[in-house]
């Protein structure tokens, strides 16, 4: 595996810890959901070091899964890339940007989102391995 490829995959594997340790913590949903984005995008971004595809800068989910798609042997749940997406900007700034309509995410959601990057990078991690990259 390329030197860059393993350092998207340790640095997603840091955030993806991150959210395990804060995820049952109500006052931080906003913030675990945001290192349940990053772990997905930097799975993403593995991806395209590993089958060099145009890289870009790019914090969107769905952007970067449709860069991806053509080259991996899994698909990643549309619906739930556009509404982590969404949070990006949550754990940022004040105010409402990045929050869901009802506000801040619930456990509930971030239980979701905390599983669902698990299953990404779990994924990544497989197809990576089996393509040699």
């Amino acid at each position: 595996m390329k030197k860059i490829v393993r350092e998207w995959l340790d640095k997603a594997r840091e955030d993806l810890e991150t959210a395990r340790e804060i995820r049952d913590k109500e006052f931080l949903t906003n913030i675990t959901s945001f290192h349940a984005q990053q772990t997905i995008e930097k799975c993403f971004k593995a991806i395209i070091e590993a089958y060099e595809i145009d890289f870009i800068k790019e914090h969107n989910l769905e952007t970067l899964y449709f860069k991806i798609k053509d080259y991996i042997d899994f698909e990643a749940d549309i619906e739930v890339l556009k509404e982590i997406s969404k949070l990006y900007m949550a754990s940022r700034y004040p105010g409402e940007w990045g929050l869901l309509p009802e506000g801040k995410p619930s456990l509930v959601d971030v239980k979701k989102y905390y599983e669902f990057a698990i299953d990404i990078y779990n994924k990544t991690l497989q197809e990576l391995e089996n393509s040699n990259s």
